[in-house]
């Protein structure tokens, strides 16, 4: 199993970004696939999350990102993106996706079963917003 992320870049506050979770093997659609994130001296937090075969709604995300990203998946390429609009400093991190089999999005991006859970995870990519 391999995800592979990408998009990352540095971009101005009030810019965007689209970054891609390319997976192979295990099938988006049969997973739970978690964007997380992580800033120099900060902790792992949950950033958004999309699963369509388990419980709870379908996608769910950080209350410091509702608004501004979104999360969707394209079957066809068995791919999760994140868009992320109106980027703002504090948005600067690595940026890693992660999937996991049986975890529900909400307890996932809480933290609820630690900061490492999740069965797979990409190699991270950077994205820093300037001033």
């Amino acid at each position: 199993v391999q995800l592979v992320e990408s998009g990352g870049g540095l971009v101005q506050a009030g810019g965007s970004l689209r970054l891609s979770c390319a997976a192979s093997g295990l099938t988006v659609d049969d997973h739970a696939i978690g964007w997380f994130r992580q800033a120099p001296g900060k902790e792992r937090e949950g950033v958004s999350c999309i699963r369509r075969n388990g419980p709870g709604p379908v996608t769910d995300y950080a209350d410091s990102v509702k608004g501004r990203f979104t999360i969707s998946s394209d079957n066809a390429k068995n791919t999760v993106y994140l868009q992320m609009n109106s980027l703002k400093p504090e948005d600067t991190a690595v940026y890693y996706c992660a999937a996991d089999e049986v975890l529900d999005c909400g307890s996932w991006l809480l933290g609820t079963w630690g900061s490492e859970a999740g069965d797979y995870w990409g190699q991270g990519t950077q994205v820093t917003v300037s001033s």
